[in-house]
């Protein structure tokens, strides 16, 4: 409990010190997750709602292909229902050397499993595959429309593309189920937005353009030290036309 108070703290500290804007969008990275990123599983673990439902309603099976764009360390393979060892071919990618470290650790013995350094917007596997997704991912790349049309073009025809996020709606007219009222939009969008987190109601908008839709899902999740907080997030499914 020491151990985890302690290291709860140092997150803590970084999230309030917000991230720096000097430098590439990847030293950026580097700059506010490197410092964290041996503790950064263990507290978003109680942060980051809704991963291990993402992965059941894309219907992952271990003869599809499978790659997790702006990945992390990883952690999210964790809440596949199937062995990792059982996977055709899985790749996580992501621009943050750091946490990328610690995927390579974690799944260095597994040859069906490749950590790839490399950027969302532009990153192609060799193949097309069968499920794309994006994990807390998407608010945090600037160009995050051409990270979507990426993530839909890796896909072969019939595939499944899948995020979970956080998520403000739209000001008027909302494209969920869900719409938010002014002060939960404002506060949210603001608390993120220190750490580098763009809460854009027009990702949601996009998503359901770009593919036919599947499965959309708005909750509330709890936030660590702060019970009297939800913020929220999405579960977005969808497929991509088969021609």
């Amino acid at each position: 409990m020491i151990t985890t108070l302690k290291s709860d703290v140092q997150i803590l500290a970084r999230l309030l010190r917000g991230r720096s804007l000097q430098g590439t969008h990847q030293q950026q990275l580097e700059s506010f997750y490197g410092p964290q990123a041996e503790q950064y599983d263990a507290f978003r673990e109680r942060l980051l709602h809704g991963r291990k439902r993402l992965l059941e309603q894309l219907d992952v099976r271990p003869e599809y292909t499978l790659v997790e764009l702006g990945a992390g360390t990883g952690r999210n393979l964790r809440f596949l229902d199937q062995p990792l060892q059982s996977f055709k071919k899985i790749e996580i990618v992501d621009l943050c050397p750091s946490l990328l470290a610690i995927a390579k650790n974690q799944y260095q013995r597994m040859n069906n499993i490749h950590v790839v350094e490399a950027d969302a917007t532009t990153y192609q596997p060799d193949q097309s595959v069968d499920r794309v997704y994006l994990s807390y991912a998407l608010t945090m790349i600037p160009d995050w429309k051409r990270t979507i049309e990426n993530a839909v073009a890796m896909l072969k025809p019939g595939g499944k593309l899948g995020v979970v996020d956080f998520y403000v709606s739209a000001d008027t007219a909302n494209v969920g189920n869900v719409q938010h009222g002014q002060m939960t939009r404002k506060f949210w969008r603001g608390w993120f937005a220190h750490d580098g987190v763009n809460l854009n109601p027009a990702h949601l908008q996009y998503l359901q353009t770009i593919c036919r839709p599947l499965y959309l899902k708005e909750e509330f999740g709890s936030v660590p030290y702060l019970p009297f907080l939800k913020a929220p997030y999405y579960i977005f499914v969808g497929q991509k036309p088969d021609s």
